[in-house]
């Protein structure tokens, strides 16, 4: 496996990508319509083939991941991306690094945690405002669950220096 930075070759690619994993290349967070095919992000490769994909965008002193995807569970993709990511956001002086995921995904509550990273926020029934934006939001996620709030977590990147 070998990981790069997105460029401007690999963006028809990545587009397709983000589309076949998220339905659309807008992604809603707290409530802002964000356009996937502008962000930054890592590519995961294996034999040339996309096995992991990470996008974020820093504003000011704060990185958000935006998402992250792998084709291969627990094989170590999203871990290297995180830390790929950690490493970005440390040399761009960043104090954060946070993200939003919805209340459905364990995955992904669960892989944050043991990454070092904090729930620091709920936000109740966010996802019925961002169906109304974004209608193609499935009412039920992972395990049959309702996808009904946003989680925020955090890694404060000032005691990991």
């Amino acid at each position: 496996m070998y990981i790069k930075p997105i460029s401007i070759d690999d963006r028809q690619r990545i587009n397709d990508f983000i589309r076949s994993r998220w339905f659309s290349t807008d992604m809603i967070v707290r409530g802002e319509i964000v356009d996937m095919t502008k962000l930054e992000g890592f590519i995961a490769y294996e034999n040339d083939e996309i096995v992991g994909l990470l996008t974020y965008r820093i504003k000011d002193s704060e990185c958000e991941i935006v998402s992250l995807d792998s084709f291969k569970e627990n094989q170590g993709i999203g871990t290297a991306l995180v830390n790929k990511i950690i490493e970005k956001a440390a040399n761009k002086k960043c104090a954060k690094i946070k993200l939003v995921t919805t209340n459905d995904n364990l995955n992904a509550i669960r892989f944050y945690q043991k990454r070092g990273f904090d729930m620091v926020r709920i936000y109740h029934n966010a996802v019925d405002a961002a169906r109304k934006l974004k209608p193609s939001i499935p009412i039920l996620g992972d395990f049959g669950i309702p996808i009904k709030h946003e989680i925020e977590f955090e890694m404060d990147l000032s005691i990991k220096s």
